[in-house]
Protein backbone atom coordinates (compact mmCIF):
# COMPACT_ATOMS: atom_id res chain seq x y z
CA UNK A 1 0.00 0.00 0.00
CA UNK A 2 1.46 3.23 -1.21
CA UNK A 3 2.44 5.59 1.77
CA UNK A 4 0.22 8.74 2.18
CA UNK A 5 1.85 12.25 0.88
CA UNK A 6 1.10 13.78 4.30
CA UNK A 7 3.09 10.69 5.38
CA UNK A 8 5.68 11.44 3.07
CA UNK A 9 6.15 14.95 3.66
CA UNK A 10 6.88 14.35 7.02
CA UNK A 11 10.46 14.54 6.38
CA UNK A 12 10.84 18.51 5.08
CA UNK A 13 9.71 19.13 8.98
CA UNK A 14 12.51 17.60 10.71
CA UNK A 15 14.92 20.14 12.56
CA UNK A 16 17.91 19.51 14.57
CA UNK A 17 18.95 16.51 12.48
CA UNK A 18 21.94 15.77 13.91
CA UNK A 19 20.38 15.48 17.16
CA UNK A 20 18.91 12.52 15.77
CA UNK A 21 22.21 10.71 14.62
CA UNK A 22 24.79 12.13 16.84
CA UNK A 23 27.70 9.98 14.69
CA UNK A 24 29.94 11.69 11.93
CA UNK A 25 30.88 8.58 10.20
CA UNK A 26 34.56 8.40 9.21
CA UNK A 27 36.42 5.97 7.51
CA UNK A 28 39.26 5.50 9.95
CA UNK A 29 36.96 4.84 12.94
CA UNK A 30 34.67 1.48 14.21
CA UNK A 31 31.00 3.19 13.86
CA UNK A 32 29.67 2.06 10.59
CA UNK A 33 27.63 -0.55 11.97
CA UNK A 34 25.90 2.17 14.53
CA UNK A 35 25.80 4.90 12.28
CA UNK A 36 24.06 2.39 9.75
CA UNK A 37 21.30 1.38 12.30
CA UNK A 38 20.35 5.12 13.71
CA UNK A 39 20.01 6.43 10.07
CA UNK A 40 17.71 3.36 9.30
CA UNK A 41 15.77 3.92 11.88
CA UNK A 42 15.66 7.57 11.24
CA UNK A 43 14.10 7.36 7.85
CA UNK A 44 11.75 4.54 8.84
CA UNK A 45 10.53 7.04 11.58
CA UNK A 46 9.77 9.69 8.64
CA UNK A 47 8.68 7.05 5.81
CA UNK A 48 11.13 7.52 4.12
CA UNK A 49 13.00 4.55 4.03
CA UNK A 50 12.28 3.52 0.55
CA UNK A 51 15.01 5.91 -0.42
CA UNK A 52 17.67 3.79 1.09
CA UNK A 53 16.49 0.82 0.49
CA UNK A 54 15.73 0.81 -2.82
CA UNK A 55 11.91 0.25 -3.37
CA UNK A 56 10.89 4.17 -3.42
CA UNK A 57 11.41 5.04 -7.31
CA UNK A 58 10.31 7.73 -9.55
CA UNK A 59 6.94 7.53 -11.53
CA UNK A 60 8.62 8.88 -13.76
CA UNK A 61 11.44 12.17 -15.04
CA UNK A 62 8.99 14.36 -13.83
CA UNK A 63 7.92 12.98 -10.86
CA UNK A 64 9.49 16.15 -8.35
CA UNK A 65 7.80 15.58 -5.15
CA UNK A 66 9.97 12.03 -5.28
CA UNK A 67 12.99 14.01 -6.10
CA UNK A 68 12.19 16.75 -3.95
CA UNK A 69 12.56 14.17 -0.84
CA UNK A 70 15.02 12.28 -2.34
CA UNK A 71 17.05 15.31 -2.13
CA UNK A 72 16.50 15.67 0.72
CA UNK A 73 17.15 12.21 2.47
CA UNK A 74 20.57 13.09 0.11
CA UNK A 75 21.32 16.06 2.45
CA UNK A 76 21.09 13.78 5.74
CA UNK A 77 23.09 11.04 4.34
CA UNK A 78 26.04 13.75 3.45
CA UNK A 79 25.88 15.66 6.57
CA UNK A 80 26.84 12.62 8.45
CA UNK A 81 29.68 11.94 6.55
CA UNK A 82 33.20 13.30 7.50
CA UNK A 83 35.02 15.45 5.16
CA UNK A 84 36.80 12.78 3.50
CA UNK A 85 34.12 10.24 3.01
CA UNK A 86 31.66 12.78 1.76
CA UNK A 87 34.44 13.47 -1.61
CA UNK A 88 34.68 9.55 -1.61
CA UNK A 89 31.46 9.05 -1.54
CA UNK A 90 29.79 12.49 -3.36
CA UNK A 91 28.00 11.18 -6.77
CA UNK A 92 26.79 13.96 -8.94
CA UNK A 93 23.07 13.37 -9.97
CA UNK A 94 23.10 10.35 -7.93
CA UNK A 95 20.37 8.95 -5.71
CA UNK A 96 20.21 8.66 -2.19
CA UNK A 97 20.50 4.41 -2.77
CA UNK A 98 23.18 4.88 -4.82
CA UNK A 99 25.51 6.84 -2.20
CA UNK A 100 24.28 4.59 0.54
CA UNK A 101 25.40 1.70 -1.56
CA UNK A 102 29.06 3.35 -2.05
CA UNK A 103 29.28 4.08 1.03
CA UNK A 104 27.91 0.57 2.11
CA UNK A 105 30.89 -0.84 -0.02
CA UNK A 106 33.69 1.26 1.59
CA UNK A 107 33.38 -0.64 4.35
CA UNK A 108 32.72 -3.97 3.63
CA UNK A 109 34.81 -4.56 0.54
CA UNK A 110 38.43 -6.42 0.98
CA UNK A 111 36.23 -8.61 3.98
CA UNK A 112 39.55 -10.67 4.49
CA UNK A 113 42.08 -8.31 4.39
CA UNK A 114 39.95 -6.20 6.86
CA UNK A 115 39.49 -9.07 8.90
CA UNK A 116 42.97 -10.09 9.68
CA UNK A 117 43.72 -6.37 10.36
CA UNK A 118 41.05 -5.94 12.93
CA UNK A 119 42.21 -9.61 14.34
CA UNK A 120 45.80 -8.64 15.16
CA UNK A 121 44.72 -5.03 16.58
CA UNK A 122 42.35 -7.07 18.52
CA UNK A 123 44.57 -9.43 20.00
CA UNK A 124 47.43 -7.31 20.41
CA UNK A 125 45.00 -4.23 22.30
CA UNK A 126 46.87 -3.70 25.74
CA UNK A 127 44.88 -1.78 28.76
CA UNK A 128 47.45 0.83 28.68
CA UNK A 129 46.39 4.12 31.06
CA UNK A 130 42.72 3.14 29.79
CA UNK A 131 40.29 2.27 32.20
CA UNK A 132 38.61 -0.89 32.88
CA UNK A 133 35.47 1.14 30.69
CA UNK A 134 37.64 2.46 27.48
CA UNK A 135 39.29 -0.64 27.52
CA UNK A 136 36.40 -2.64 26.84
CA UNK A 137 34.84 -0.45 24.40
CA UNK A 138 37.52 -0.91 22.45
CA UNK A 139 37.90 -4.41 22.30
CA UNK A 140 33.68 -4.68 21.93
CA UNK A 141 33.71 -2.00 18.95
CA UNK A 142 36.72 -4.17 17.22
CA UNK A 143 34.69 -7.22 17.78
CA UNK A 144 31.93 -5.95 16.56
CA UNK A 145 33.69 -4.49 12.83
CA UNK A 146 34.75 -8.50 13.02
CA UNK A 147 31.33 -9.26 12.62
CA UNK A 148 30.62 -6.99 9.88
CA UNK A 149 33.19 -8.55 7.53
CA UNK A 150 31.64 -11.89 8.53
CA UNK A 151 34.41 -13.06 11.28
CA UNK A 152 32.67 -12.85 14.32
CA UNK A 153 34.89 -13.80 17.66
CA UNK A 154 33.10 -16.18 20.14
CA UNK A 155 32.65 -15.01 23.63
CA UNK A 156 35.32 -17.40 25.28
CA UNK A 157 38.18 -15.35 23.00
CA UNK A 158 37.12 -11.81 23.60
CA UNK A 159 37.28 -12.67 27.40
CA UNK A 160 40.62 -14.21 26.81
CA UNK A 161 41.46 -11.12 24.80
CA UNK A 162 40.62 -9.02 27.78
CA UNK A 163 42.97 -10.81 30.02
CA UNK A 164 45.74 -10.71 27.81
CA UNK A 165 45.80 -7.25 27.77
CA UNK A 166 45.60 -6.45 31.23
CA UNK A 167 48.84 -5.06 33.27
CA UNK A 168 49.95 -7.00 36.44
CA UNK A 169 47.69 -4.57 38.61
CA UNK A 170 45.05 -6.94 37.95
CA UNK A 171 46.73 -10.59 38.32
CA UNK A 172 44.58 -11.47 41.20
CA UNK A 173 41.55 -11.25 38.98
CA UNK A 174 42.70 -12.73 35.96
CA UNK A 175 43.26 -15.99 37.93
CA UNK A 176 39.97 -15.83 39.54
CA UNK A 177 38.10 -15.28 36.37
CA UNK A 178 40.13 -17.90 34.19
CA UNK A 179 39.35 -20.66 36.63
CA UNK A 180 35.69 -19.76 37.41
CA UNK A 181 32.83 -22.01 36.52
CA UNK A 182 30.92 -21.68 34.72
CA UNK A 183 33.49 -19.22 32.13
CA UNK A 184 32.57 -16.03 32.61
CA UNK A 185 30.66 -14.05 29.42
CA UNK A 186 32.80 -10.47 28.04
CA UNK A 187 30.77 -8.94 29.99
CA UNK A 188 30.29 -10.24 33.43
CA UNK A 189 34.13 -10.28 32.96
CA UNK A 190 33.96 -6.53 32.53
CA UNK A 191 32.03 -5.97 35.92
CA UNK A 192 34.16 -8.43 37.97
CA UNK A 193 37.20 -6.12 36.65
CA UNK A 194 35.75 -2.89 37.20
CA UNK A 195 35.10 -4.01 40.61
CA UNK A 196 38.55 -4.70 41.35
CA UNK A 197 39.84 -1.99 39.50
CA UNK A 198 37.79 0.36 42.37
CA UNK A 199 39.48 -1.70 44.80
CA UNK A 200 42.92 -1.26 43.31
CA UNK A 201 42.47 2.33 43.01
CA UNK A 202 41.09 3.01 46.38
CA UNK A 203 43.89 0.79 48.21
CA UNK A 204 46.30 2.45 46.23
CA UNK A 205 45.27 5.75 46.94
CA UNK A 206 45.42 5.14 50.87
CA UNK A 207 48.38 3.57 50.97
CA UNK A 208 50.07 7.03 49.13
CA UNK A 209 48.48 8.63 52.04
CA UNK A 210 50.32 6.85 54.84
CA UNK A 211 53.27 7.10 52.79
CA UNK A 212 53.42 10.52 52.68
CA UNK A 213 52.58 11.13 55.81
CA UNK A 214 55.10 9.08 57.45
CA UNK A 215 57.58 10.65 55.32
CA UNK A 216 56.41 14.23 56.35
CA UNK A 217 56.92 13.48 60.09
CA UNK A 218 60.22 11.75 59.72
CA UNK A 219 61.39 14.78 57.60
CA UNK A 220 60.31 17.35 60.62
CA UNK A 221 61.66 15.06 63.32
CA UNK A 222 64.73 15.11 61.91
CA UNK A 223 65.16 18.92 61.19
CA UNK A 224 64.92 19.36 64.51
CA UNK A 225 68.10 17.18 65.50
CA UNK A 226 71.34 18.48 65.56
CA UNK A 227 74.92 16.47 64.99
CA UNK A 228 76.80 16.00 67.95
CA UNK A 229 80.24 17.84 67.45
CA UNK A 230 83.05 16.36 69.36
CA UNK A 231 85.88 18.42 70.50
CA UNK A 232 89.21 16.38 71.57
CA UNK A 233 92.01 17.70 72.87
CA UNK A 234 95.10 15.35 72.73
CA UNK A 235 98.27 16.13 74.45
CA UNK A 236 101.25 13.31 73.61
CA UNK A 237 102.28 12.91 77.25
CA UNK A 238 103.92 9.84 76.38
CA UNK A 239 106.35 9.49 73.79
CA UNK A 240 106.27 5.99 73.17
CA UNK A 241 102.25 6.41 72.69
CA UNK A 242 101.85 6.57 68.69
CA UNK A 243 97.87 6.22 69.30
CA UNK A 244 95.85 9.16 69.21
CA UNK A 245 92.45 10.30 69.21
CA UNK A 246 90.89 12.04 65.91
CA UNK A 247 90.01 15.57 66.15
CA UNK A 248 86.74 16.68 65.23
CA UNK A 249 86.21 20.73 65.42
CA UNK A 250 83.33 22.62 65.12
CA UNK A 251 84.34 24.73 62.21
CA UNK A 252 82.88 24.39 58.64
CA UNK A 253 85.27 21.53 58.00
CA UNK A 254 84.18 20.01 61.06
CA UNK A 255 84.52 15.98 61.04
CA UNK A 256 81.23 14.64 61.62
CA UNK A 257 79.93 11.56 59.85
CA UNK A 258 76.28 11.54 59.62
CA UNK A 259 74.53 8.92 57.55
CA UNK A 260 71.05 9.29 56.70
CA UNK A 261 69.10 5.67 55.32
CA UNK A 262 66.04 6.07 53.57
CA UNK A 263 64.48 2.85 53.09
CA UNK A 264 60.88 2.60 51.17
CA UNK A 265 58.58 -0.06 50.50
CA UNK A 266 55.20 -0.03 48.20
CA UNK A 267 52.95 0.53 50.99
CA UNK A 268 54.78 2.37 53.75
CA UNK A 269 57.67 4.98 54.13
CA UNK A 270 60.56 4.83 56.96
CA UNK A 271 62.84 7.32 57.67
CA UNK A 272 65.64 6.05 59.86
CA UNK A 273 69.04 8.42 60.71
CA UNK A 274 71.88 7.23 62.17
CA UNK A 275 74.43 9.19 62.93
CA UNK A 276 78.21 8.20 63.78
CA UNK A 277 80.97 10.35 64.78
CA UNK A 278 84.22 9.21 65.59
Amino acid sequence: MAVPQAHLDRAFGVNKFKSHIPIILDLDDHKYDVWRELFHMHCLTFDVFGHIDGPSLPTGDNDADWHKRDGFVKLWLYGTLAHKLFLNSFKTDGTTRDIWIHIENQFRNNKEARAIQLDNELCTTEISDMTIQAYYQKLKSLSDLLTIVDAPVTDITLVMYLLNGLNEKFDNIINVIRHREPFPSFESAQLMLEMEEKRVNKSTKSCFVVCHCLILNSSRSWRTSQPTSLLTETTIKDTRTTEETCVATTTTDSVVVATTTIATTTRIGVLTHRIFCR
